[in-house]
């Protein structure tokens, strides 16, 4: 079968653009490298055809272990995505990585957005929020970006119980900036903010925290928020989305700024990825957002429309004062989002949230039964919680994964005085039966 070549320009096409050039050949063109620094090899293999692409591809996928009873979570988790979500988002009218630059032309995407905006509103219990952003980390990064530039001030107190994968990220963000980043170690087993009220003074601009937490603890933050307040700082919450069709919201708990990642909201596991990051806040902090903004309006012979209301971004804006973080593929993950929230409804969401919570009670005490097994979290959880085990917790994962089990995340890799803990996450997915041979499986490991 013949290989066809990559570039479909024919010969007479590729004599004539070197000929417009003024080069003689399309090693002219590389000719001010030095002979030296030039690649010597791409080293790309030879070209497939489709059908022999295909079974190279088929041939890959088939090392991953894909009926695998799955109970890891830890910001990123196997939930049902309603055969609707696919369909709506894979029209032609929405299916594009990119967000509208000509309004007037992008009606329906537009609307979606700004259906999306109200959506996120309605869950987080705040005034306003953007076109979504990249992820749940740099939507916390952003927000701590936003903190600093609404308070004038310099520090930053962040909870120990925050994704550690996000704390990184926010990290990574103000590594190069003049602010003092204060980490508050977790206390495990007891879910109080106590160390983290003691922390803040006159010169915190924000305290970050997570509910419910790395941990699977949800926590209510009227306190801290208080605390925060009085300081003059702000409170950012950190939010499972799917958790906000049971748990109060952040909003309702004084939160300032809330943001999350939005996997969960219809989008695949896909190995981490793509997802979006939403981000939402109070109306007198809009136009500190990032990235952009929906807003509803009326043309001029009063119709409905929608155009592109705020947008803090270089394209728009001087450059030293842009507040970028859009990323246009992520809107794509948004409208997902937007339409497993539309099917499902503000009742469905409930219903949701409620079969995950009491699966996730199921397990914590089929587990919690187990000897030498103890459940680490004080107070309530949400479809997360943690398990101190009698034996080193990767190497119980390991011997899990043998029998068909991703029984959770160690945290030893994050918290190191923690290696025999592991966060256990349960779904609407998982059933008894899994449930059950999950605790069979473990209990005969631990006696082994």
């Amino acid at each position: 079968m013949s290989t066809p070549g990559y570039c479909p320009n024919t010969p007479e096409e590729v004599r004539g653009m070197l000929a417009a050039m003024g080069a003689s050949s399309i090693d002219d063109l590389f000719r001010p490298i030095p002979a030296g620094l030039r690649a010597r090899s791409f080293e790309l293999p030879a070209g497939m055809s489709e059908f022999e692409m295909l079974h190279r591809f088929e041939h890959l996928a088939g090392n991953n272990a894909q009926h695998l009873s799955h109970f890891v979570g830890g910001g990123y988790y196997d939930h049902l995505i309603p055969a609707v979500v696919d369909h709506l988002s894979g029209r032609a009218e929405f299916y594009t990585a990119y967000t509208p630059y000509q309004p007037e032309c992008s009606q329906g995407t537009l609307q979606a957005l700004f259906e999306y905006q109200t959506a996120i509103c309605r869950i987080t219990g705040m005034d306003v929020a953007n076109a979504s952003l990249y992820d749940g980390g740099t939507a916390l990064a952003e927000a701590a970006m936003m903190a600093l530039r609404i308070t004038g001030r310099n520090r930053l107190i962040i909870d120990g119980a925050v994704n550690p994968f996000h704390r990184e990220i926010v990290r990574t963000y103000l590594a190069n900036l003049d602010v003092e980043l204060v980490e508050i170690g977790p206390k495990l087993g007891m879910e109080d903010d106590l160390r983290i009220r003691a922390a803040i003074d006159d010169a915190t601009a924000a305290v970050l925290v997570q509910n419910p937490n790395f941990f699977g603890s949800v926590s209510d933050f009227r306190k801290l928020a208080a605390d925060t307040h009085a300081a003059g700082a702000l409170l950012i919450v950190s939010a499972y989305p799917v958790a906000l069709g049971l748990v109060e919201s952040p909003g309702a708990m004084g939160a300032d700024i809330v943001v999350g990642d939005g996997q969960s909201l219809g989008n695949p596991l896909s190995f981490g990825g793509p997802s979006f990051g939403f981000i939402a806040s109070r109306k007198e902090y809009i136009r500190n957002l990032p990235g952009r903004i929906i807003g509803e309006t009326v043309d001029g012979n009063g119709q409905r429309g929608f155009v592109l209301t705020l947008q803090a971004r270089e394209q728009h804006i001087k450059r030293h004062k842009a507040t970028s973080n859009i990323c246009s593929n992520q809107s794509l993950c948004a409208l997902r989002g937007l339409i497993f929230l539309s099917s499902l409804g503000k009742e469905g969401f409930a219903e949701l949230a409620r079969l995950n919570y009491d699966k996730a009670e199921y397990a914590k005490k089929v587990l919690g039964n187990l000897a030498g097994v103890e459940v680490m979290n004080g107070g309530a959880t949400f479809n997360e919680f943690t398990v101190c085990l009698p034996k080193i917790a990767e190497e119980v994962v390991t011997n899990l994964l043998r029998k068909g089990i991703a029984a959770g995340v160690p945290l030893s890799p994050y918290y190191p005085e923690m290696e025999r803990c592991m966060v256990v996450t349960v779904t609407e997915k998982r059933t008894r039966d899994e449930i059950d041979t999950f605790a069979r499986h473990l209990e005969g490991i631990l006696c082994s």
